[in-house]
């Protein structure tokens, strides 16, 4: 089974995905990590994304996709993947269809974990960081017995210059302007599963179960 994982920045994400993966056996590929691995081990495209990351630049999509090209044909991948953070937009989302194409594979589910924005707001904004410990809180599910003061050590509790209110909508609203043009594209394939993310965990993980069952 082959998958690709959207969701926006406080969906959850990354906690689905670990749990998807363990539950069905395949490897999470993310752009982080493949770019990680293609360094350590030096390829050609490993070397090639050096380039641009060494001057501060965005690796140009057709390295991204010969590194998912490559990564999906690791003996870990045998029994399908999920792709996480890959696609970003419609054109990447095209070139990958000619890849799998040639491979002779197809990715079977898109699964869009879906919040509101004000939801995703609350969830970023309202986490809290100790100066003295770097323990973490959060004023809806984890909140300080004391505003503004660590419970384990006393210490001060801070915000995050990328919590803030203004940074949050500016990341949400990067999502959304990138990720509409290819939710559009997976629903006109008919590959697109949307699933509601408020809730616990686990009632999430059962209704993306539900769907890719």
């Amino acid at each position: 089974m082959n998958i690709i994982l959207l969701g926006p920045p406080g969906a959850g994400k990354g906690t689905q995905a670990k749990r998807l993966t363990e539950k069905y056996h395949i490897p999470q590929v993310s752009t982080g990590d493949m770019l990680r691995e293609a360094l350590k081990e030096g390829s050609p495209l490993g070397l090639e994304a050096k380039k641009y990351m060494d001057q501060g630049g965005l690796v140009p999509d057709e390295v991204v996709i010969g590194l998912v090209k490559e990564r999906i044909q690791k003996p870990d991948a045998g029994n399908g993947y999920m792709l996480d953070g890959f696609p970003r937009t419609s054109g990447q989302a095209k070139a990958l269809d000619k890849i799998l194409e040639q491979l002779g594979q197809k990715i079977d589910h898109v699964v869009s974990i879906e919040v509101p924005s004000s939801e995703l707001l609350g969830r970023l904004t309202g986490r809290r960081t100790c100066r003295a410990c770097g323990a973490g809180f959060h004023l809806m599910y984890d909140p300080p017995k004391k505003e503004a003061i660590c419970d384990k050590c006393g210490g001060e509790l801070y915000q995050r210059s990328d919590d803030n209110e203004s940074t949050v909508k500016s990341r949400l609203e990067t999502y959304e302007a990138q990720t509409k043009p290819l939710i559009e594209y997976y629903q006109n394939q008919g590959k697109l599963r949307r699933i509601n993310g408020v809730g616990s965990m686990n009632e999430i993980l059962a209704r993306i179960q539900a769907v890719l069952e």
